[in-house]
């Protein structure tokens, strides 16, 4: 159902089962995939692109011009995946020219009240934002990872998969995958062993990673030292291979 006081500008495109509540805007060049529901007073701007079953909740900002002074309104991209929540006052900007033009949210997020997205961010599946967080631009982050209340990212900072932020951390470097980080500036404070177990990693590939995060920071190695290190924990454990790939990726450098 769409409300009668909903405005939708003549180039939206309004998938199948869609809900639409009073008050809401959509702009041209929105696309809406089938059952999402689009509560009162939320403002969906375009070029944007929105799969099916998303849920957005009142007075968030959903595709909005980016706040980089460079942006000079040029036709840049919001991609949404599907299954995703946002709560009250989100605010998802477009992507810049100076990255790829486009930033990307994947599916089956949570993005709690008052998150906020900044341009060129890369956000994988699975997440939960807690309310205020804050990724800056060009953020890139894996699945599965969990960032708590009042936590935020440095521009370009990259967060590996099933990492664990915890709440009013700072992000400064990279943290790679599995990693939980705390503090302002983040830094690590163990391997999220427990989070692996409820997603399916079998005892073995855990006890890997285990081992590979205590080369990286517990043994006092080099950087350098704890990669070569990990290269010989990772032949048959995709896992630990993720892991050190990250970390030998990294161009901002990894917590520690």
């Amino acid at each position: 159902m769409i409300h009668p006081q909903a405005i939708i500008e003549p180039g939206a495109s309004i998938g199948k089962n869609v809900k639409i509540g009073p008050w809401t805007y959509i702009g041209n060049d929105v696309v809406i995939g089938d059952d999402c529901v689009i509560h009162s007073h939320v403002v969906i701007k375009g070029p944007t692109t929105i799969g099916s079953n998303n849920t957005i909740f009142q007075y968030a900002s959903v595709g909005e011009d980016c706040q980089d002074k460079k942006y000079a309104g040029e036709p840049t991209r919001l991609e949404i995946g599907n299954d995703n929540v946002f709560r009250e006052n989100c605010t998802i900007h477009r992507g810049t020219v100076q990255d790829d033009s486009v930033t990307i949210i994947g599916d089956d997020n949570l993005f709690m009240a008052g998150a906020h997205v900044a341009h060129d961010c890369v956000i994988g599946s699975h997440g939960i934002y807690a309310n205020n967080v804050t990724l800056a631009g060009h953020v890139h982050i894996g699945d599965y990872v969990i960032m708590g209340g009042m936590s935020g990212a440095h521009q370009f900072c990259h967060i590996g998969s099933h990492a664990f932020v915890a709440g009013g951390a700072i992000v400064l470097k990279d943290i790679p995958p599995y990693v939980m980080a705390s503090g302002h500036p983040a830094t690590p404070f163990g391997l999220n062993s427990e989070g692996l177990k409820r997603r399916g990693f079998d005892k073995a590939e855990v006890l890997q990673v285990r081992r590979a995060y205590k080369e990286v920071y517990r043994k006092g190695l080099t950087l350098t030292e704890a990669k070569t290190a990990i290269s010989a924990l990772s032949e048959g454990f995709p896992a630990v291979e993720s892991f050190l790939s990250f970390i030998e990726n990294s161009s901002r450098g990894i917590i520690r």
